[in-house]
């Protein structure tokens, strides 16, 4: 009893200590925290605010009697849910988006690294400055203009699809041809981004340190012992972290370039989450359903988060936290 009657005399000592040390903070370091703050209030307004309308997925939204208004669902609010489960697109399109971010993830995901890897032992700082603009300034091109120019490439009369005809293809327009979505979307992606995902990497060998090259030298590391035994690892934690974002995203799919690419005749295999419920909601305006279906893909992309960055917490040490 006596114990836990000098504790709770000792809580408000306690917490005062803490708001006085919280004051001392603010007063010592106010231009930072002025600097956060429109940082701190972009989260709030546009990424914490809108989670209260997730409210909408458990409901039947009318807009003209607002959230709290409308009905809930039938099954306790989870009718909109089991509609998207028990549906004949739910299977194709989960099996899409998986798929599609699979590849992404297995083909376009060590690419930059190898890049960034290989322009580390280029001697030629004009030469690697120049690889460097020519596979990160597609980054900068809107996704309207790359999407019209992979159209125009792989068009009846575009310029890859010539090139495969001289291989005997003997179709017309590849994107009419579900099979190929995925290889047109992955590469597109690739081309893109490569360039730019590979600054994070060169940045990262940057910060290795070069008496480590100088004692492998010394070794006997040729090059390319060089650069698996003392390049790579020393990146390790931040392909790691990399890898977690990624990883965390696998049920988002750029959306935007799909809805610009595809057309009815490739759904089958071009058609995933973000594009059904962008026809759905603003199209077909089936706010509650969709809502549903989008938070169904947030909380799979969350556990995915949190296993693999446990994963890379064991393996080498490193995760988001």
């Amino acid at each position: 009893m006596r114990a836990e009657t000098k504790n709770r005399r000792s809580m408000p000592a306690k917490w005062s200590m803490i708001m006085d040390n919280i004051r001392i903070d603010l007063k010592k370091n106010k231009m930072v925290y002025l600097m956060a703050l429109p940082v701190i209030l972009y989260y709030l307004v546009f990424q914490y605010g809108p989670m209260g309308g997730l409210l909408i997925a458990f409901k039947e939204y009318r807009p003209g009697r607002g959230i709290l208004g409308s009905a809930w669902a039938d099954f306790y609010g989870l009718g909109n849910f089991i509609d998207f489960f028990t549906s004949y697109d739910c299977g194709r399109l989960i099996w899409n988006t998986i798929r599609i971010s699979v590849v992404s993830i297995v083909v376009g995901f060590p690419l930059p690294i190898i890049l960034a890897l290989t322009l580390n032992e280029v001697k030629s700082e004009r030469f690697k400055k120049t690889v460097q603009t020519i596979t990160y300034l597609p980054h900068f091109i809107s996704v309207v203009v790359i999407s019209g120019i992979i159209v125009d490439l792989v068009g009846t009369e575009g310029l890859i699809t010539a090139i495969l005809q001289k291989f005997g293809y003997t179709g017309g327009n590849l994107l009419n041809v579900k099979e190929y979505f995925t290889a047109i979307f992955v590469g597109s992606n690739i081309w893109q981004n490569i360039g730019f995902q590979a600054i994070i990497y060169i940045a990262a060998l940057a910060s290795v340190p070069s008496d480590v090259y100088e004692a492998a030298r010394i070794d006997g590391a040729n090059r390319w012992k060089q650069m698996l035994h003392v390049s790579l690892p020393g990146i390790a934690p931040t392909i790691t972290i990399m890898l977690i974002m990624r990883m965390g995203n696998i049920m988002s799919v750029g959306w935007e370039k799909i809805i610009l690419l595809y057309n009815p005749g490739i759904y089958e295999t071009a058609d995933v989450i973000s594009t059904y419920v962008y026809r759905l909601g603003i199209e077909g305006s089936r706010v509650s359903y969709t809502a549903a279906i989008g938070m169904f893909n947030s909380l799979i992309n969350f556990g995915m988060l949190l296993i693999v960055n446990k994963i890379g917490k064991k393996i080498n040490g490193s995760g988001l936290w």
